[in-house]
């Protein structure tokens, strides 16, 4: 669950054009917190997610959303990785090129 929130919190971060540094100063927080946030490495508070939504101009839902979504790719294909990884994974590679 926190891979997925963080994964989705880093696509809509970079889609902003942001860096994680900027958002950590905004939300009060180390980079380092942030970077282990977006990595799914800590888990993320109430507060914290909806400091990040603000700053994204998204809401919470539009970033808890993706909990609700069946990996219906890696279903049918019997892979292990969620399709919204799979999606994030090849948005960064078009994003950072």
């Amino acid at each position: 669950m926190n891979e997925l929130l963080g994964s989705r919190i880093k696509a809509l971060r970079i889609a902003k054009n942001l860096t994680q540094e900027q958002v950590a100063d905004q939300i009060g927080v180390s980079r380092q917190k942030y970077a282990r946030v977006e990595s799914g490495t800590n888990s993320i508070t109430l507060d914290i997610l909806s400091k990040v939504a603000e700053i994204l101009d998204v809401t919470v839902g539009d970033i808890t959303r993706v909990l609700d979504e069946t990996p219906v790719v890696a279903y049918r294909t019997g892979g292990t990785e969620s399709s919204s990884e799979k999606i994030f994974d090849m948005l960064d590679l078009f994003l950072c090129q």
